[in-house]
């Protein structure tokens, strides 16, 4: 670690050229930093690549390979490993990402919860700050925003903190909207309206700022650090409000608008005979918030990085058994659509709910109706809770470093 600190300060962090991760320029300057990000992104893809495999990978002829990875290496990006022995020639030598080589600060920013965190290089979140509350003021939060910021920064060298390539920002699309199911009096939700998110952040923390959805960040961070062994599936994350994302073909799909897999506004049977209703109605937490206050407990309590739900009883399986059949409508209708080969559920939930979740949601999907469609398996998201999180932070990684990035953002700052 002390070497790494003491390299940083002698080599300041170099955003490699060009914000929209395709780099088609002419020119070379734009072809060098085209294979920068190529070589940086099949390293984090494979963990570790000595440069013979680099080269052959990316097409590069071992030459170029290696200049380019030396220039990483100088610029503190990457690292060499031990030298792995073969049983003829010069033994090879792996290259990882370094961790320290870049951080990013990530924004999720919700309808009960924000949370801030502090990832490095290979998305692993060294510290992160958050804040609880009934419903989104404006002023608060923006307040959060910038003490958890400094506070982030605070935690690293001076060194390390010139390291710091950004600030993703991971947000619902029209946070004022369905002010009924927030409970929010409806000026504290207006003020969100006509606000400029990612100037306003910018101008508070000075740093580059990044926008996202905050469900289409958490598929893209499921797809990026994820473990899922498809590369075609329809994503939803259940918070307070459910939403979605696509991947095809191993990208992420954001859209025309950035809007792809809003799958919250889908139309679903509703519980109780209530007739059809949005997803949101019928799978998301705010739907389990009403049932534990009208038992009288905290709704609130739900979202407690300690709350592990196990005393909510009878509460909790009813809202299991009408989110899963809410869900498994929803996905009967989008592999209708496009034959994905699985659908993912992650959430704001312990990962103990998150099982029988996906569990009572096979359960539901093979009661329906579905002739005419490919089958579909129903897996676990692997990153958890914290995936707006970790997906909003990678947002400053892809836009200045890596390749394969999809998700529609703006740079502001």
């Amino acid at each position: 670690m002390a070497e790494a600190s003491e390299t940083l300060e002698i080599e300041p962090l170099r955003p490699l050229e060009g914000p929209d991760g395709t780099l088609r320029g002419s020119n070379q300057a734009s072809l060098r930093a085209h294979n920068e990000r190529a070589v940086l992104s099949l390293i984090r893809r494979h963990g570790a690549l000595a440069k013979s495999e680099i080269a052959r990978l990316s097409g590069l002829s071992p030459q170029t390979a290696s200049v380019i990875m030396r220039q990483l290496e100088r610029d503190g990006l990457v690292l060499s490993g031990e030298p792995r022995r073969g049983r003829v020639g010069q033994p090879s030598v792996p290259m990882r990402l370094d961790p320290d080589g870049a951080f990013s600060l990530g924004l999720k920013l919700g309808r009960r919860t924000s949370e801030m965190v502090l990832m490095d290089f290979v998305g692993q979140v060294r510290e992160s700050r958050a804040i609880l509350y009934r419903y989104p003021r404006r002023d608060d939060i923006l307040r959060f925003v910038s003490e958890a910021a400094h506070d982030l920064r605070a935690t690293l060298p001076p060194a390390l903190r010139r390291r710091i390539a950004g600030l993703g920002v991971g947000l619902p699309f029209e946070l004022w909207s369905w002010v009924e199911a927030n409970g929010a009096p409806l000026e504290e939700l207006d003020a969100w309206r006509d606000l400029d998110a990612a100037a306003e952040i910018a101008a508070l923390t000075g740093e580059s700022v990044f926008l996202a959805n905050d469900v289409t960040a958490a598929c893209g961070a499921e797809q990026a650090f994820g473990r899922q062994p498809s590369a075609d599936y329809v994503y939803f994350f259940v918070g307070a409000f459910v939403g979605g994302g696509i991947v095809i073909d191993g990208s992420l799909v954001a859209g025309r608008l950035g809007n792809a897999g809003a799958l919250g506004s889908m139309p679903v049977a509703g519980p109780k005979g209530q007739g059809r209703v949005q997803l949101i109605h019928a799978a998301s937490i705010h739907v389990l918030e009403r049932m534990v206050e009208d038992e009288g407990g905290e709704g609130v309590d739900l979202w407690r990085r300690d709350a592990d739900w196990t005393g909510l009883g009878a509460a909790l399986d009813r809202w299991i058994a009408t989110a899963a059949q809410g869900l498994a409508e929803a996905i009967t209708s989008a592999t209708a659509v496009y034959d994905f080969e699985d659908a993912v559920i992650d959430g704001s939930f312990p990962a103990g709910v998150r099982s029988r979740l996906v569990a009572a949601v096979r359960e539901a999907l093979a009661g329906m109706e579905r002739r005419g469609l490919s089958p579909v398996g129903v897996r676990e998201g692997t990153i958890g809770r914290s995936a707006r999180e970790v997906g909003s932070a990678s947002l400053p990684f892809f836009a200045k470093f890596l390749l394969d990035h999809r998700v529609l953002l703006t740079e502001r700052g």
